[in-house]
């Protein structure tokens, strides 16, 4: 049973991935859907990384994390370089959690 909904899975993603381009001509979408397909994707792109971000499991996932992402924020807005960002994040939440703060 397992393979079997495994199979199924990958067919249905697989189909999912053929249809756009071959139905892309096909296809006539309005300006305000392309418009809100633009929103609604990076909705779903905050959404994800607020949960991943403020929770851990079920939990609250602490201070430390949240102010490590503030931090990249920043530096994002700032332009500085991806391994900055990446670096200045992780220094901080490390640093919070090793003074103790969850």
């Amino acid at each position: 049973m397992p393979l079997l909904a495994i199979l199924l899975l990958a067919a249905g993603t697989y189909a999912f991935r053929v249809a756009g381009p071959l139905l892309g001509d096909r296809l006539t979408v309005s300006d305000r859907v392309r418009h809100l397909l633009g929103v609604a994707a990076a909705v779903l792109l905050v959404a994800l990384a607020a949960t991943g971000t403020l929770t851990q499991g079920h939990d609250f996932a602490g201070w430390a994390r949240p102010a490590g992402v503030l931090v990249a924020g920043v530096l994002v807005l700032r332009r500085a370089p991806f391994p900055v960002v990446v670096v200045a994040a992780a220094a901080t939440t490390a640093l919070l959690r090793l003074c103790g703060v969850s």
